[in-house]
């Protein structure tokens, strides 16, 4: 049975597809920053800086990371699983970050190729691509699988 009160908010049986996609999210993005401090599944390893552009080291010799790139990556990864365990907390993971994956495309579009210092994340066409394949799937996984579970847009009072 299903109530408004914060209780109905905690995941108390099986976890909803919603759950379910946001806990795989976060699973792959915690995945993707161990993989990023592997020497060989990155490339050029020994040239990755701690943050800044000029670091060259490619995570499967595509996207470009630094320390702080892998490290958000992490916390990322573990907000999203520990945001699935509700339905709610799930829905606001998917379409939240995914909003955030938008900004961060449009910032490699702004950023990309200049000094500035508001460059401060590696970032390159391969990474600029999937950031926005990363914002729009996440936002419509998230609005996808909320209808499935209505409970999800709830808010608390």
């Amino acid at each position: 049975m299903t109530t408004s009160s914060p209780q109905s908010m905690r995941s108390t049986g099986p976890r909803t597809t919603l759950q379910k996609a946001a806990m795989a999210v976060g699973a792959v993005f915690l995945l993707v920053g161990i993989l990023g401090f592997i020497p060989g599944i990155t490339t050029q390893y020994e040239t990755m800086d701690l943050a800044g552009h000029h670091s060259m080291a490619m995570l499967l010799g595509a996207f470009q990371v630094s320390v702080l790139h892998n490290i958000v990556h992490l916390l990322f990864g573990v907000a999203g699983i520990l945001m699935a365990r509700t339905a709610s907390g799930a829905r606001n993971y998917l379409i939240g970050g995914g909003a955030v994956y938008l900004v961060l495309w449009i910032y490699g579009l702004i950023t990309a190729n200049t000094d500035s210092p508001a460059n401060f994340v590696p970032l390159n066409a391969a990474d600029n691509w999937l950031h926005l394949f990363l914002g729009v799937g996440m936002i419509g996984v998230g609005v996808l699988l909320s209808r499935e579970h209505p409970a999800a847009a709830t808010r608390r009072p």
